[in-house]
């Protein structure tokens, strides 16, 4: 009994060590995917757009302003405070659009970036199973040392199976 319980102790260290462990660079990955292109550039464009309406926004209040000040000293008060009442809620329109189209863009850029990942994932869980890894660790997530000679790198793998070169 001795004799097997020394046996299991002196061979289960060399089982430990039998365990695959691989490692990738996803920030790699992710720029030579057509996906995150494609993002970019939707991003891009609808940042554009969100830019030219703001602009025609603050060119209107620029131009009401500009009309207001001119007028100014001959209105009524109560025309006067109307007008002033009017560029106020212009201004916050202004302001209201910038930070709703500042939370759009973000939305759709976590949106557009959890489908790559989701894509990535799938292809990491797949070589995974096939090379028979016990972990497949990303580099870029902050692991503070990854053992290069007790870790396979995948990245290369990872990108045969996304179709990237």
């Amino acid at each position: 009994m001795k004799k097997l319980l020394l046996l299991i102790l002196l061979i289960a260290p060399i089982g430990v060590f039998a365990q695959k462990f691989g490692h990738f660079n996803s920030a790699d990955i992710i720029q030579l995917m057509p996906e995150y292109k494609t993002a970019q550039t939707e991003l891009e464009t609808l940042q554009k757009q969100y830019e030219d309406d703001l602009k025609r926004m603050q060119d209107e209040l620029q131009k009401k302003v500009a009309a207001y000040e001119k007028e100014s000293a001959n209105l009524l008060d109560n025309v006067r405070q109307r007008r002033e009442a009017e560029l106020q809620d212009l201004n916050q329109r202004i302001q209201q659009s910038y930070q709703d189209n500042q939370m759009a863009l973000q939305k759709a850029s976590q949106e557009k970036m959890q489908n790559i990942s989701n894509k990535m994932l799938t292809a990491i869980k797949e070589i995974g199973q096939a090379g028979g890894y016990v972990y497949i660790m990303d580099v870029t997530a902050g692991v503070p040392y990854i053992s290069t000679t007790l870790s396979t790198d995948v990245t290369a793998e990872l990108k045969k199976k996304l179709g990237l070169q």
